[in-house]
């Protein structure tokens, strides 16, 4: 995946997979604080969707081949989607404030617009 980023020798260097991992970690300690009865419901969602983002972006990364590697930042895409209707319905549940899900609805849509810039910027190279 080098050759359309000099600087990107791994996925670790992505920014987009950094801030998605702080996204996870966090989306963890936020969940951990759901009623026990929510484990295997919203709290497991959130989780699921959560570690999905980055763990997307470093496997269509190390498959070598842009049209995978594409496929695979969809897919993160889409964790992204379902992280946001989970936030919403977390909110509406009173299972998370409202001011706290609006930080973290934020960073889940910047997240998103990043993976489409490096859609675009793979998609541009081919």
């Amino acid at each position: 995946m080098q050759e359309y980023s000099g600087k990107i020798r791994s996925f670790k260097d992505l920014k987009v997979w950094q801030r998605s991992m702080k996204l996870a970690e966090t989306l963890y300690k936020i969940t951990h604080q759901f009623p026990k009865e929510e484990l295997y419901g919203i709290t497991a969602q959130i989780r699921k969707a959560a570690v999905s983002v980055p763990s997307n972006i470093a496997e269509g990364f190390a498959r070598g081949h842009r049209g995978e590697y594409k496929q695979f930042l969809y897919v993160s895409l889409g964790s992204c989607a379902e992280i946001t209707t989970q936030l919403i319905l977390a909110t509406r549940l009173e299972l998370i404030p409202q001011a706290q899900a609006e930080m973290m609805l934020k960073e889940v849509d910047e997240i998103s617009r990043m993976l489409m810039g490096l859609i675009k910027k793979i998609r541009d190279c081919t």
